[in-house]
């Protein structure tokens, strides 16, 4: 075997590596490596489609007329109705000064993150290799950091409002009066059940979006190995990566759904006393 020969075997890559590779991150270190890694490609590509999203709204909205509305604009108006209605079914409040507004956002913004999943993992790998970059991920949301992070500032908004509906002593009695009773006996009882609910929430929140394109771009990695296997794996790996690619156009949709659903279920309940 020549010299060349040997260096190409040593660089072909193996299933493991393949996945592994694709998998990795553009990660940054910020001062101590061990406490601070940022992703640059999350972050970029979560402003990025951020700003996009939001700049097409404000496009759509700009252009609006009280006529005969444009496709663009009936679909725009389409979504937002569809918001609305899911608000107005959870939270009771004056739902347009922040709630519908935010439920909007977290949907239309996660729903573009997700949707980042359809393109083709190889084709895109390569052209930001080109570009210098040899680890870039292209769908956010299968990052931890992302939805844990979007799960915080949903955490937090929840506080904020419970605190603002109830007063800071409101807030504080509902964590050692609720739901047990004022019993000075039960307040133990009472804060441990509150705080199980209040750490759940964030990482049942976070935790499912993350899992779901996580095992979603996994998937397509196995679907694309197998269509590298010869005439046999192309055929059968094309066939399964159509069906994959439809269902998973309902999970795209469905999970920032249920992320937006969860987001307003939240505050809606962080504005309710026990």
């Amino acid at each position: 075997m020549t010299t060349e020969h040997t260096q190409q075997a040593e660089h072909a890559l193996t299933p493991s590596s393949y996945i592994q590779h694709h998998l990795g991150f553009n990660a940054q270190s910020v001062g101590d490596a061990s406490f601070w890694t940022l992703h640059v490609d999350t972050l970029a590509m979560s402003v990025i489609l951020g700003l996009v999203v939001m700049g097409l709204i404000w496009w759509v909205a700009r252009g609006a007329t009280a006529g005969v509305p444009t496709k663009r604009q009936a679909f725009v108006e389409l979504v937002f109705g569809f918001v609305d209605d899911q608000v107005k079914n959870i939270f009771h409040g004056d739902r347009h000064s922040f709630i519908a507004p935010t439920a909007l956002t977290v949907f239309l913004w996660v729903l573009a993150m997700n949707a980042m999943d359809f393109l083709p993992v190889d084709i895109f790998a390569k052209l930001m290799h080109g570009l210098g970059f040899e680890h870039w991920r292209a769908v956010p949301t299968s990052d931890i950091n992302t939805t844990f992070a979007l799960a915080l500032a949903v955490w937090f908004l929840m506080i904020f409002f419970s605190i603002k509906a109830k007063g800071l002593g409101g807030w504080i009695h509902e964590l050692f009066c609720s739901p047990f009773g004022s019993n000075p006996l039960v307040w133990p009882a009472n804060f441990l059940f509150n705080l199980i609910e209040y750490v759940s929430k964030p990482l049942s929140h976070s935790l499912r979006l993350f899992g779901n394109m996580y095992a979603g771009e996994i998937i397509f990695l196995l679907l694309g190995m197998w269509a590298a296997t010869g005439l046999a794996g192309t055929i059968f790996g094309a066939i399964l990566g159509a069906g994959w690619s439809i269902f998973h156009i309902l999970i795209v949709a469905l999970q920032a759904f249920i992320f937006m659903m969860l987001t307003v279920v939240y505050l809606a309940m962080a504005h309710e006393s026990h």
